[in-house]
């Protein structure tokens, strides 16, 4: 059967896909952002998946304002690099597990969540920049991915609770399929940050270090946090990190933590990171 064997959370900067790109990674500014990650590279090439559930939200590349779902499933064979308004960034095209895909749909629809099936989708940053991050400049993605978008940017955003319930069917789904896989599941985007108004660069280190506590240790207890704590102590783009619920919530209650970082700045963003894997 499959089998969830980790979890990965990750900022998805798109200025860090743009270092990439340009190869700035070495540079006094990014060079620190990058050290944070090579544990992880490391420990990546030596616990490879078949496949990654990789949660994000889509930045108005695939979806526009008329159509935004809740909860979206990339079911396709295959999913293009994004044209965010600059050009593709060149990374490789990313291949799908469509019967895995499939198979999560009609598990977790029957399990009374209500998800957005989709056959043709450009991805973007938010999902190409944790690839490249974890696996760098390959010419093919190592494993296959499935896209799991969530709207977290025009309101009403799916609540916490929501995500680590939806995380918690997504592990009965892949624990439900017969093919011998392993899978992780990848929570993106966050930490703190705000693009925009009176608040713009604001960051909350004290409130990001303690959501990582509770992620690993109370991960039941966070999922309750109020959309408007996000705002409040995070920033408005800080509703992201609900997302790593989904994660989280894929994962056994107690975890064996891998690696963890954290870094301020890049771009105007806190950048956090987790590898966390499940018991045996």
């Amino acid at each position: 059967m499959a089998r969830i064997t980790a979890g990965v959370t990750t900022s998805h900067v798109p200025a860090i896909g743009a270092a990439v790109d340009l190869g700035k990674t070495g540079e006094p500014y990014w060079k620190p952002v990058f050290a944070g990650y090579e544990a992880s590279k490391r420990w990546m090439a030596e616990n490879l998946p078949d496949v990654i559930i990789l949660v994000y939200n889509d930045h108005a590349s695939a979806f526009s304002l008329d159509i935004v779902p809740t909860f979206a499933i990339g079911c396709a064979e295959s999913f293009a690099p994004a044209d965010e308004g600059w050009g593709p960034r060149p990374v490789p095209v990313v291949q799908g597990h469509p019967e895995l895909a499939a198979h999560i749909a009609q598990s977790v629809i029957q399990q009374d969540f209500d998800l957005t099936i989709i056959n043709k989708m450009d991805v973007d940053h938010g999902l190409t920049v944790p690839l490249s991050l974890l696996f760098g400049q390959p010419r093919a993605w190592p494993v296959k991915v499935i896209p799991l978008a969530v709207n977290v940017v025009l309101y009403p955003p799916p609540s916490g609770r929501r995500c680590y319930e939806l995380g918690k069917a997504i592990r009965n789904a892949v624990g439900s399929f017969e093919p011998d896989l392993k899978v992780q599941v990848w929570g993106t985007g966050g930490m703190s940050h705000q693009l925009q108004g009176p608040r713009a660069g604001l960051i909350n280190q004290a409130w990001d270090n303690h959501f990582l506590d509770r992620l690993i240790d109370d991960p039941e207890g966070l999922s309750r946090v109020p959309h408007i704590e996000y705002v409040r102590e995070a920033g408005s783009e800080g509703i992201e990190l609900v997302m790593w619920l989904i994660m989280r919530g894929a994962l056994q209650p107690k975890v064996k933590l891998i690696h963890r970082f954290y870094h301020v700045p890049a771009s105007n963003t806190a950048v956090g990171h987790l590898v966390l894997e499940n018991p045996a």
